[in-house]
């Protein structure tokens, strides 16, 4: 979760009321960028606000703390407030962007506004058991996508994630440090994965260890840090994607740890198995739920990015199989495609775009890719001079591709995005009016 702290100096009873309208403009402001949104849709909120409140307001936005400078006729005024925007939660991020558009209305004062902000902070995450089942339903959805046959072997990746995601929440509990979690459950995978294979009771290692982890990936930070850049905020988005990248890399840690625990390794290339539309289809819509579970979508919303997520999934399959696409041609198209439809329905349901775009095509990350690319340069590290062309060719072939897929799918969603709002300047200034 973000960190939400205003930080103000002293003020006398008759600075109470121009006080207030401050307060409530930086808070919202942190609260919407602490759960997901956009910098730029968070800026829009506090200007539009200000403007209600006859303030001109000046954002800043950066890795641990929101500026935000009003000016009014006693002079400028500063108000801090310390921001990580580590939390992906659209139920805060919708409830909050509705608060502002009633204080916009006319409909709100500013302290009903500020005890509804304050209550939208205190909201729980969802349900422990909903966000393990749907873990296990995810995950195991993402075992079939990549070719997982054996329903043994789905039962143990589906029991794999349900337990990481059980551990996650525990540890949330206990640890404050953000990367604890993932690199314990993907731990917790690579051993359930070796122990599997050393049991000899699935041979399909590769899908049981890497289905729960690719779960565990922060697809939103890295598409709201790519938007950043675009947007040449460099400091915020580069702080994003790193964060993103240590993510990602405490999944690789851990997943390799455990598999080595375990005494397994996890092969470099693999087959690749046709999976029929429908099967493809459908399980991508359990993987989007799975998705939309983890960043709290309200339940009735849930079925949009479903619906969105299987026709780009059907568009995906239709590129490979009848267009032979390579694999970042068909993810640029799939993603143009939610790029196009996510960006208005986003604005119109109050949702963050990276976390509802990102719900919408989670099942063309590339993890596979990339957990096997950094098996692979753990295997060059341990074999030295005797490790084989193919495994260094393998390795770099695989990473090459990944970095290339994840590309294809962020300009996908990107650009869209920024042209849409470039030509229809109302998506990027949130107003109950829009409605």
């Amino acid at each position: 979760m973000g960190k939400v702290e205003i930080i103000r100096g002293h003020v006398t009873p008759a600075q109470i009321a121009p006080v207030e309208a401050r307060a409530l403009i930086a808070e919202s402001a942190a609260l919407l960028l602490a759960n997901g949104q956009t910098t730029e849709r968070t800026v829009a909120a506090a200007r539009q606000l200000a403007d209600r409140l006859r303030l001109r307001v000046t954002v800043f936005a950066r890795w641990g703390e929101l500026i935000v400078r009003t000016d009014d006729d006693t002079g400028s005024h500063y108000d801090i407030a310390a921001v990580v925007p580590m939390g992906i939660d659209m139920n805060k991020v919708a409830a909050a962007t509705d608060v502002v558009d009633r204080v916009i209305d006319g409909r709100l004062d500013v302290p009903a506004a500020r005890a509804a902000l304050e209550a939208i902070a205190r909201r729980p995450p969802v349900s422990v058991a909903r966000f393990a089942l749907l873990a296990a339903a995810g995950a195991a959805a993402l075992g079939v996508i990549f070719g997982a046959a054996h329903p043994f072997g789905l039962m143990l990746i589906a029991l794999s994630a349900g337990a990481g995601a059980c551990l996650r929440r525990w540890l949330a509990r206990v640890s404050p440090n953000p990367f604890v979690q993932p690199l314990c459950a993907s731990l917790l995978a690579g051993v359930i994965g070796a122990i599997a294979v050393r049991l000899e009771v699935s041979s399909e290692l590769r899908l049981i260890a890497v289905c729960p982890c690719m779960v565990l990936v922060p697809g939103p930070h890295l598409l709201n840090g790519a938007i950043d850049l675009a947007r040449t905020r460099i400091a915020l988005g580069a702080a994003r994607i790193s964060y993103a990248g240590l993510i990602i890399l405490m999944i690789c840690t851990g997943l390799l740890t455990g598999l080595w625990l375990g005494g397994a390794t996890l092969p470099v290339s693999g087959p690749t198995y046709p999976v029929p539309l429908g099967y493809d289809v459908i399980t991508a819509g359990v993987a989007v739920a799975a998705y939309g579970t983890f960043f709290a979508m309200p339940w009735r919303m849930l079925p949009i990015p479903i619906v969105v997520g299987m026709v780009a999934h059907a568009a995906h399959w239709a590129m490979m199989s009848f267009a032979g696409a390579s694999l970042e041609a068909a993810a640029l198209v799939s993603c143009l495609l939610v790029g196009i439809i996510a960006t208005p329905v986003a604005d119109r349901l109050r949702m963050p775009f990276a976390a509802f775009a990102f719900a919408s095509v989670v099942s063309l990350i590339p993890g596979v890719l990339l957990f096997r690319m950094a098996g692979g340069f753990v295997e060059l590290v341990m074999l030295g001079g005797k490790a084989s062309a193919d495994l260094l060719l393998n390795t770099f072939a695989d990473g090459a591709t990944a970095i290339l897929v994840i590309l294809a799918m962020t300009l996908g969603l990107v650009v869209p995005k920024m042209c849409i709002e470039y030509f229809v300047p109302s998506l990027s200034r949130p107003s109950s009016q829009s409605n």
